[in-house]
């Protein structure tokens, strides 16, 4: 019987379709699935959901609530893990100081000032995390989907020999993009991608074995087309490779889109893409989200409807599955690099092709990235390298040094601005930051 443990489980729509997808393959059906949080109420509402989707899908699974963490990781298998360090109230201030200071924030969850500081405080919680996972289940296979990916997952490959690995939706989510602009079912679909997550490139995109790129650049000059992802297109026409993830999110990964009131006028508040007054919808809809989150769970758990049991999209658990010994698996996964992409460096963590196999993870060789791809990959790389080491060493000049690099910060500060804004940030976030035993630079 395999156990899977959940941390952060009251992540209730994402926890919800993980265990539905689980309990969908053989090897899975009779799991143990173990429920951990730190909200009570939320563990709660969880669990009752997990016990009807065991109850109509007539799984003979076992599922068990626990705040102890340790409880949870004892002899697991796997743990899948959805936390966030601080609430709403903490969070906003990721986007609220730096706009203060100029920079106008989209997403603000993986990079620049406000990934970088969410990253401050998340890092010291998930390496106690992979610490309990190497006493209370070390052969288990830990998959996290939490943000900043790239981050968090160096700093715990690089502080822990727990087999780590980081799932994101943009890289299946764009590919399936991408074939419904040229008109090719995304079974046909064959691509090789490769990067650092959010920045990962399309090196190879075939449809039936032919390069299906001359397609794809006359689908964005369509409007409508070009409408849907104005950031994100524009970087393809500029650097002839398609990148993943949203234009919001990548239009906080470079210079290019919103260092200018016109830029992002132009770029960024329109096209089917954007959600409309992005700024302030970031805030509004998560606040929104944090007070009247129980409504839609009441509802979901009272709808006399049977449910749909059908396997999603997600990563996971078919990952689990091949790694308890089911079918091998190929997805993208945030892994350090043993050389497999050769223009990035050593040891950091790479969004690359995986196969999860039994017992372990084996990573697909891709090579040299597109010179122009690289830069801006590496760009990335250099900000969290520091960012990381500054998190583990608690140096505040790193971390002051780290946001100098950043894109944004770079376009709209100057030295002496941006030391006061991460001085602001450090203030703001001090009772979150562990590892930091100053906070001023």
């Amino acid at each position: 019987m395999v156990k899977i443990a959940f941390i952060g489980a009251g992540s209730f729509g994402f926890t919800r379709g993980l265990v539905k997808d689980i309990l969908t393959f053989p090897l899975l059906e009779d799991a143990t699935l173990a429920l951990m949080d730190i909200d009570d109420e939320r563990l709660d509402y969880i669990k009752r959901a997990c016990d009807r989707i065991v109850k109509e899908g007539n799984y003979p699974a076992k599922v068990v609530a626990t705040k102890d963490r340790a409880e949870a990781l004892k002899g697991a298998d796997a743990v899948i893990c959805t936390i966030l360090a601080g609430g709403v109230d903490v969070w906003k201030h990721d986007i609220l100081i730096p706009k203060k200071y100029g920079i106008d924030t989209n997403v603000g969850d993986t990079r620049s000032v406000s990934g970088v500081f969410r990253a401050m405080r998340t890092i010291p919680v998930m390496l106690d995390i992979v610490h309990d996972i190497e006493r209370y289940c070390p052969n288990a296979i830990f998959l996290n989907y939490s943000n900043p990916m790239a981050m968090l997952c160096r700093a715990m490959q690089r502080e822990s020999d727990v087999l780590v690995s980081g799932l994101c939706h943009s890289v299946q989510g764009t590919a399936a993009m991408l074939a419904r602009w040229i008109g090719a079912p995304a079974e046909e679909i064959d691509y090789t991608c490769a990067g650092i997550n959010h920045t990962a490139f399309y090196t190879k995109f075939d449809w039936k074995g032919e390069d299906a790129y001359p397609l794809l650049r006359e689908a964005v000059q369509q409007p409508e087309i070009y409408n849907e992802e104005i950031v994100r297109n524009e970087m393809f026409m500029a650097l002839g490779y398609y990148v993943t993830e949203s234009s919001g999110h990548n239009s906080e990964y470079n210079w290019w889109f919103r260092k200018r009131p016109d830029l992002i006028e132009k770029y960024c508040t329109h096209g089917t893409g954007w959600n409309p007054g992005v700024y302030a919808y970031i805030l509004d809809h998560y606040t929104k989200r944090a007070h009247d989150w129980k409504d839609d769970i009441i509802a979901w758990l009272e709808n006399p409807e049977p449910l749909d049991l059908s396997r999603g999209h997600e990563y996971a658990s078919s990952i689990i599955n091949a790694f308890v010994g089911g079918d091998p698996f190929k997805f993208n996964g945030n892994v350090p690099n043993k050389g497999i992409i050769t223009n990035v460096p050593e040891d950091v963590c790479v969004e690359v092709p995986v196969y999860a196999e039994r017992g372990g993870l084996a990573s697909i060789h891709v090579g040299a990235l597109p010179p122009q791809c690289a830069a801006l990959v590496n760009a990335s790389v250099a900000v969290e390298e520091m960012a990381v080491e500054a998190c583990l060493t608690g140096d505040t000049t790193l971390l002051y040094q780290a946001i100098c690099f950043d894109p944004l910060s770079a376009t709209m500060l100057s030295l002496a601005e941006i030391k006061e804004m991460v001085n602001e940030m450090l203030e703001q976030n001090r009772d979150y930051l562990p590892t930091f035993k100053h906070f001023r630079v």
